[in-house]
């Protein structure tokens, strides 16, 4: 597949570079740079430390936001949020409303194993275009881009969608903390089944609420797939989770220690 003009990328950031040689860098992977440096015999420039820079370009860039829209957070709650405004979960949707896969210059064997469509690749690829922005038109200009088009839109959904601002990545530490609040003892988890060849296993795994401490009696079970442990306890976790917060909105039943149920992925 040929890559598309970059002219077109310049018009989707806004910007018309002054040294467009930079947007080709950042766009160019180092397989297909690997490649034209044997045809060539001379080096040929990849995006990988524009890469860098744009990462830590990005880091500062969402850092000054969160500090300047969120004084009552604490620490924690600051780098929480900004590390998941920075995470590849995050990236990729702006990097695919760039359509930044169709602009990529990669070397056969990345063309051939879908590269365009790689999550990994299309956030390198991104952070390294902001480094290629900063350097050719200023901090200011990359700025504005990035809390229009890359942060601000994210943290409005995040605000609309979580009382705190802050998305739940880590259900586990979250069903803990909501159930040691409710007065419940800590969860547990139990591998309940294992399936499938040694390289493609399947594992079930239940996550299971206590009705009282120093009691064994399982007041809610919540059970969930995966093709790892911890990503399965991980979905567990957050079904119970949603069951501990129908309790807490009345939607639930009347309390952890009076009701016992089997949820079932």
């Amino acid at each position: 597949m040929k890559s598309k003009d970059i002219g077109a990328l310049e018009t989707a950031l806004g910007h018309r570079f002054g040294r467009r040689e930079l947007l080709e860098q950042a766009v160019t992977h180092s397989s297909f740079a690997r490649e034209m440096e044997t045809q060539q015999a001379g080096r040929v420039e990849d995006n990988e430390q524009l890469e860098f820079l744009g990462d830590a370009v990005l880091g500062f860039v969402t850092s000054q936001e969160l500090f300047h829209r969120f004084p009552q957070f604490s620490e924690g709650q600051l780098s929480k949020m900004r590390a998941y405004l920075v995470s590849e979960k995050h990236l990729i949707r702006a990097a695919k409303k760039l359509e930044l896969g169709s602009y990529l210059c990669l070397g056969r064997g990345e063309e051939k194993s879908g590269g365009r469509e790689k999550s990994t690749l299309l956030v390198d690829a991104l952070e390294a275009v902001l480094a290629a922005f900063y350097l050719d038109a200023g901090l200011e200009r990359v700025e504005r881009f990035i809390l229009e088009r890359v942060v601000r839109p994210e943290m409005e959904r995040l605000q609309k969608d979580h009382a705190d601002g802050l998305p739940v990545t880590d259900y586990k530490s979250a069903l803990q903390e909501t159930a040691h609040v409710m007065g419940s003892p800590q969860p547990s988890y139990v591998l309940v089944r294992e399936r499938g060849p040694e390289h493609n296993k399947t594992f079930t795994v239940e996550a299971r609420i206590h009705a009282l401490r120093g009691q064994r009696k399982i007041a809610y079970s919540a059970s969930a797939e995966g093709p790892t442990k911890k990503q399965a306890e991980q979905d567990a976790a957050r079904k119970a989770l949603e069951y501990l917060q129908s309790l807490a909105t009345g939607d639930g039943g009347s309390g952890v220690g009076r009701r016992s149920k089997r949820e079932s992925s």
